[in-house]
């Protein structure tokens, strides 16, 4: 198991290389979230899209270099976009060519999401963002113990399950997360722009747990130092997107809070 101060440099080491490749991250999200979303994407040095329309999605996805699938707004046209943006993706010898992260926002309050969810972790996601409640109706059992580890390795994948403290697992490797500050609760968007970031550091980083933690313990950091300079979640929203802008090693080595 890494020491935090190893896995501080590994998440430099992952914003650095978002920032030099500057990664095209196709998002289709909730529609509330889409200019937040960019706006975080494009402080950590990617590049974001988010164009459903039929005609041109799959050219959108073929030109970039990872997806995220988001299931905060569950219409018609998004559940068709997501059919084809997962078909350009390509294929390699073990699932998609590019990779993708799905976030099942709500999934607990819907039965229609929580299946079309399940379907999708058919199509070898990544990577699979998402809450205790969310998880809980994903895989049909609770979030405790060693339930997301099993998970992640019945469906090659790894799992970010968040909360106060987040944890990722392989299914051979476990971590947990616990930067972060509660204002980040009271933003909309929030943990989509999350997701969105761990796609982005899944495109410079193969090792797909550790770019996951990379991206969380980058979005936790930010959090901390924008929460220095405000009491309310208003300001906050601006404020992070500015942290993590200017997020560097020394700041990520005195805070990141990374644990076996």
């Amino acid at each position: 198991m890494h020491a935090p101060a190893e896995f501080a440099d590994i998440t430099a080491d992952v914003l650095a290389r978002i920032r030099s490749r500057a990664p095209r991250v196709h998002c289709i999200t909730n529609s509330v979230a889409q200019a937040y979303t960019a706006n975080m994407l494009l402080a950590a040095g990617a590049i974001p899209s988010m164009t459903i329309a039929p005609e041109e999605i799959a050219a959108f996805v073929a030109g970039a270099d990872a997806l995220l699938v988001n299931l905060g707004t569950f219409d018609a046209e998004r559940r068709s976009a997501i059919d084809v943006a997962l078909g350009a993706l390509g294929r390699g010898d073990k699932g998609p060519g590019k990779p993708w992260v799905l976030d099942p926002v709500f999934i607990e309050r819907s039965p229609a999401r929580a299946q079309f969810a399940q379907s999708l972790v058919r199509r070898k996601p990544a990577a699979v963002r998402l809450n205790h409640h969310e998880f809980t109706a994903l895989s049909g059992g609770d979030a405790t113990g060693d339930a997301p580890a099993r998970f992640a390795k019945l469906n090659d994948t790894v799992v970010a399950l968040t909360g106060t403290t987040d944890v990722v697992t392989d299914g051979a490797r476990s971590a947990k997360v616990a930067n972060g500050d509660p204002l980040m609760g009271l933003v909309t968007a929030m943990g989509c722009a999350g997701s969105a970031l761990v796609a982005a550091a899944l495109v410079v980083e193969r090792d797909r747990w550790r770019a996951t933690i990379a991206a969380l313990v980058a979005l936790g950091v930010a959090g901390e130092v924008a929460a220095e300079n405000t009491s309310g979640p208003g300001r906050f929203a601006s404020w992070i997107i500015d942290a993590l802008h200017g997020l560097d090693g020394a700041t990520l080595r005195a805070r990141t809070r990374v644990s076996g």
